[in-house]
């Protein structure tokens, strides 16, 4: 039997669009202002710059995380096993997609810790699984490059890497020129930053 939704016409298609449009709108706005900082700031990458997205000011907001997740939820190809995400920044993120898929998750450490199990990878991880690697900010992509190689090491088969924002400073071309599908939800040029970043030079 069908339903009222198989009968959709071009105007509810034109209303849902709209609603996912004002739905990124909304969250990108929050993001800015919950962790948009000026200053002078040494990034991750060793690089410096004139602003900052404190992740973690965004992701410990149970409002903004929550609507992450969803969102994140819906870029998570078919066929993944497994989720995993990089200490310690992409923790809350994972987990949050966990919850909301049901997927298992791992995490995957920047080193083997010197005591205990001793693991680079911190949860259950089968070699052959299907894994998505979820990231906070890319700036070089070099973190993501590096859990993904961690985990490639563990035997997992790393079938993308799904980040939240792109800096646009190199980041998802390298990830590209390694040969992972790499995606974003939001870039710079997306979030509502004023005055806007790139109307002043970088440091490097």
């Amino acid at each position: 039997m069908s339903t009222p939704a198989a009968f959709a016409g071009a105007g509810d298609a034109a209303t849902l669009l709209q609603d996912e449009h004002q739905r990124r709108t909304e969250l990108a706005t929050d993001i800015a202002a919950s962790s948009y900082l000026r200053g002078r700031f040494v990034l991750s990458s060793g690089r410096a710059s004139s602003y900052y997205i404190d992740k973690y000011l965004f992701q410990t907001r149970p409002t903004i995380l929550r609507r992450l997740a969803s969102l994140l939820a819906e870029h998570v190809p078919a066929g993944v096993d497994r989720l995993a995400g990089p200490e310690l920044g992409a923790v809350p993120l994972v987990t949050a997609v966990s919850l909301h898929t049901g997927l298992p998750f791992v995490i995957v450490r920047r080193e083997a810790k010197n005591y205990a199990t001793g693991r680079v990878v911190e949860g259950e991880l089968h070699a052959g699984e299907q894994v998505l690697l979820l990231e906070d900010v890319l700036t070089t992509g070099a973190q993501a490059l590096g859990a993904a190689a961690r985990l490639r090491e563990e035997g997992a088969l790393v079938v993308g890497i799904l980040a939240v924002l792109d800096r646009e400073q190199g980041g998802i071309p390298a990830i590209t020129g390694a040969g992972y599908h790499v995606d974003a939800l939001f870039c710079r040029r997306d979030l509502p930053l004023r005055p806007s970043p790139s109307a002043e030079p970088e440091e490097s």
